[in-house]
């Protein structure tokens, strides 16, 4: 993506399901899940580069014993820096005593992190500052190990407001107003009522004090509280929780908005935000790792049963996907495939743009993502040229000639790494955005690589604000001296705010937005936009379940192919030389490509909760407004 989204965070569970002095034996270390966790978490770093944290929880310790711990970092290369520390703190503990170096008994009792349940977070701040205080996990903590808690997730919630006012009415004083804190405290408010009521059970009884606290941990029950402390949530999520005692969840979303996947064996249970995770650092097949269903929980249990529970009845399946598009490693088999599916349906559109004439024309990609998109448009290219040139041959007959023959295969798509990014000028000029004239040297180009008068194809993963393209792109492949640039963007138009954990919030960031407004002004109908407005204003207090998205009357006077093609106007530097044209991913041929991940709701404003109705209501407002904030 040439205009750079920030990441979604990325969730890590590892619970062993065996002794510590199992994995000391098979495996030479007891620190098995700890090094599992970090190559988890290294695998899943494409969804945060804000911060990272790791929370590890020890079985059955004796009181008096530290059981919990957790490190968090902010820093530059934050999972590296998580695990330097967890390193340090070992490697001290060792050289004071050596003892421990064979022992696990000991190595449990006296090193911190070392554990049979650990979690792993990798964030993009979505809202909020990149502070310390805002990385997950984080920690509710009690003096009744089974009311200690620690969340971290993959998520964003549309109705914070009322998330706090409910805490406020069950009696709480929250420290602040963000949905990590008022989940963690709805379900703390619950675990609460529900240790409290288990204990007054027990001791009925006939049960001393000692002897609930096994019996409290045998029988919370976390299906129920999970769905008094989720029933009104609004919004996308994977939410995970470790319990001080050593039981575990992990809970999707209803709609399955946020990716979640699971594998079980007899060793280990594995969570993620990513299959290929799972799959290359326990080394396990495509078919063996699953897919959480939407609403439900996976739970794991102190003693080491797990089960899947129903939380939320599942709604209808809007698994994002712009999490196939951009967001998720291309590595997993079903996106690899999806994404070559997106770069081959784009092209009946290519060879329109560029009147037929593949011969003379150059395929390239921006960025390195977007190049399993292009490896689809080229094998498309060349099923093309093989028709043609399976005519060419046939209608020569036996007459064909040698030369001939050669002369018509050998044509074929014209392939070059046109455009390389230096990702250290990048860096270094996020210190100060403004600086134009660096921004537009992020990319270099490859000279020799497209001949004067050629037309030019790159294709990348999205167009979302364009800033990239008209600023740097654009400008370097016109030094090429192509006849025309053809610009293809392998997902939709993005006209929408996204309000459930991925970092698009402001309706005039998108180009597609400033297009349409464009096209209002040009054909003097800027007072629909005004009506838009009023609209949007009538509907701030009205319930969720009422609120309709009045934004997509703001698109409706115009086509797709209009909206496009005053996109290439508005990106076109005016002194480049090149004709530019833009041509973007269809609705129906995303949802072709993506059956299984039919949330398009950035395309084609089809929010999956009520909430995101609110939203992007709420955004067009604050744009009318002249407001440069959030919509959530």
């Amino acid at each position: 993506m040439s205009d750079a989204i920030k990441h979604e965070c990325g969730i890590s569970l590892i619970r062993l399901l065996k002794p510590l002095e199992y994995y000391k034996e098979k495996y030479g270390t007891a620190f098995y899940g700890v090094n599992k966790m970090y190559l988890m978490m290294e695998k899943q770093h494409n969804r945060g580069q804000d911060g990272a944290g790791f929370a590890s929880i020890k079985l059955d310790m004796a009181p008096g014993e530290r059981y919990m711990s957790r490190v968090r970092s902010v820093q530059s290369q934050p999972i590296q820096d998580i695990f330097d520390q967890i390193n340090e703190r070992i490697n001290n503990t060792l050289l004071k005593h050596p003892e421990y170096e064979q022992d696990v008994t000991l190595q449990k009792k006296h090193m911190p992190y070392i554990g049979e349940l650990l979690l792993g977070h990798v964030r993009y701040g979505t809202f909020g500052k990149n502070s310390i205080e805002s990385v997950h996990p984080f920690l509710r903590q009690n003096n009744w190990m089974h009311r200690n808690l620690i969340v971290a997730g993959n998520f964003n919630m549309t109705n914070v407001n009322e998330l706090f006012g409910n805490l406020v009415e069950l009696g709480q004083h929250p420290k602040e107003m963000a949905d990590t804190v008022t989940v963690m405290e709805k379900i703390g408010h619950f675990l609460d009522d529900a240790v409290a009521k288990l204990y007054k059970q027990i001791k009925k009884e006939g049960h001393n004090k000692r002897e609930a606290s096994p019996l409290i941990a045998e029988r919370l029950n976390l299906t129920k509280i999970l769905k008094k402390a989720s029933k009104n949530w609004d919004g996308g999520y994977a939410m995970t929780g470790l319990l001080g005692h050593g039981d575990s969840f992990v809970l999707r979303d209803p709609s399955g908005i946020r990716p979640t996947y699971y594998y079980q064996d007899d060793e280990v249970v594995v969570v993620a935000s990513e299959r290929p995770a799972i799959q290359t650092v326990f080394n396990v097949k495509y078919e063996a790792v699953k897919e959480l269903d939407p609403g439900h929980a996976i739970i794991v249990k102190k003693k080491g049963e797990v089960f899947i529970s129903e939380i939320l009845k599942p709604r209808e399946r809007k698994a994002c996907s712009f999490e196939r598009i951009y967001f998720s490693r291309g590595s997993d088999k079903e996106i690899y495939q999806e994404r070559k599916l997106l770069g081959k349906l784009l092209f009946p559109q290519i060879l329109s743009a560029i009147g037929n004439d593949i011969k003379n024309t150059v395929f390239s990609y921006i960025p390195n993502t977007a190049e399993t998109s292009f490896f689809g448009m080229v094998k498309e290219a060349q099923n093309y040229l093989n028709k043609k040139k399976e005519e060419q041959i046939l209608s020569k007959g036996a007459s064909i000639t040698k030369e001939e023959l050669h002369k018509i295969l050998d044509i074929r798509p014209r392939i070059e790494k046109v455009a390389i990014k230096d990702a250290k000028l990048r860096t270094f000029i996020t210190q100060d955005s403004s600086r134009d004239d660096l921004v537009a040297h992020v990319y270099d180009i490859s000279y020799g690589s497209v001949e004067e008068g050629d037309n030019l194809v790159i294709i990348d993963d999205s167009i979302v604000r364009g800033t990239t393209l008209k600023k740097s792109i654009l400008r370097i492949l016109d030094r090429l001296s192509p006849k025309k640039i053809v610009v293809v963007s392998s997902a939709p138009q993005i006209r929408y705010p996204d309000c459930y954990g991925i970092d698009m919030a402001k309706l005039e960031d998108f180009i597609a937005f400033r297009a349409a407004l464009a096209l209002h002004k040009e054909k003097n109908s800027m007072q629909l936009v005004d009506e838009i407005y009023q609209k949007c204003l009538q509907q701030l207090n009205c319930a969720e379940q009422q609120v309709v998205n009045h934004v997509k009357e703001f698109y409706a006077p115009f086509t797709a192919h209009e909206i496009s093609r005053k996109i290439g106007e508005l990106l076109s530097p005016v002194d480049i030389r090149a004709e530019v044209q833009i041509i973007y991913q269809t609705i129906e041929n995303l949802h072709e490509a993506c059956p299984k991940n039919l949330g398009d709701w950035y395309f084609t404003g089809n929010y999956p909760t009520p909430g995101g109705n609110k939203v992007v209501n709420r955004a067009f407002i604050n744009f009318y407004e002249g407001k440069n904030q959030r919509a959530y």
